[in-house]
């Protein structure tokens, strides 16, 4: 690390890698990833994580890559204060490491899967360091446009709104986040199917549903929600494309 305080300071870039299929990622993306000395990625122990994966044929031999690793990911209940205390300590400790190679000079691309400001882990590292460091976002394809351009019909047409609902939510305000949504995509299904599948029954909408998993990925699976498997992958949305009613005739 320079001891030169005149020194320029790196700078942190949040790189939106798509959703999954490598021939989806930005060419400022692409660039980005080829340029920075120092590339970032979160990933689960034991894998690279699929930003990573996506990015692989832009990095360079000489690049030094900085794996974040989750401590924990399932094993406690993400609204515990257990597991909140544990990754918050966790986000602290990367966004050090990250502005030890930006106070440093060093520019630092952080891959993300989908779209940095999109429930994207990069965003709680730019949160950090965002007022201490030049900072840059690279916008990527997020994943529920790469589920809904494989649907029959769009997304949205003329007035439709669209909601984007996290299937994390209690039930009270899932069921009050669909009630009289136009379009709609849940995000973040896995564990959560079978309620979210419950609560569109309910509410008369499961049959206009559709179920994507691994949107653009080699294994991508697109159904209708009735012919959706009984466990959902946690990279799986259900989608409620629009009606296309103009609001002078709804």
């Amino acid at each position: 690390m320079s001891n030169d305080p005149s020194a320029r300071p790196g700078t942190l870039y949040g790189i939106g890698t798509g959703p999954g299929d490598p021939e989806l990622i930005t060419l400022k993306a692409a660039r980005l990833i080829g340029e920075c000395p120092v590339v970032a990625h979160f990933c689960r122990r034991g894998g690279a994580g699929q930003a990573r994966r996506i990015s692989e044929a832009h990095l360079k031999a000489d690049q030094e890559e900085l794996p974040l690793v989750y401590p924990i990911t399932t094993e406690l209940p993400h609204g515990s204060p257990e597991y909140r205390e544990r990754i918050e300590a966790f986000f602290d400790e990367s966004a050090e490491r990250l502005a030890e190679h930006l106070a440093a000079g060093r520019d630092v691309a952080v891959l993300n899967e989908g779209d940095p400001f999109f429930y994207g882990s990069f965003m709680h590292a730019y949160l950090r360091l965002k007022d201490r460091f030049p900072t840059e976002v690279v916008p990527g394809v997020p994943s529920p446009l790469a589920a809904a351009a494989q649907l029959p019909k769009p997304l949205t047409m003329r007035d439709d709104v669209l909601t984007v609902i996290p299937g994390t939510l209690p039930e009270a305000e899932l069921r009050a986040a669909l009630s009289g949504a136009d379009a709609v995509v849940i995000m973040k299904v896995g564990s959560h199917r079978d309620r979210i599948v419950a609560l569109l029954e309910e509410l008369g909408r499961s049959e206009e549903a559709w179920y994507v998993a691994k949107a653009s990925m080699a294994d991508e699976a697109v159904m209708p929600l009735a012919e959706a498997p009984a466990k959902a992958p946690y990279f799986s949305l259900i989608v409620l494309p629009g009606r296309g009613v103009r609001a002078d005739e709804r």
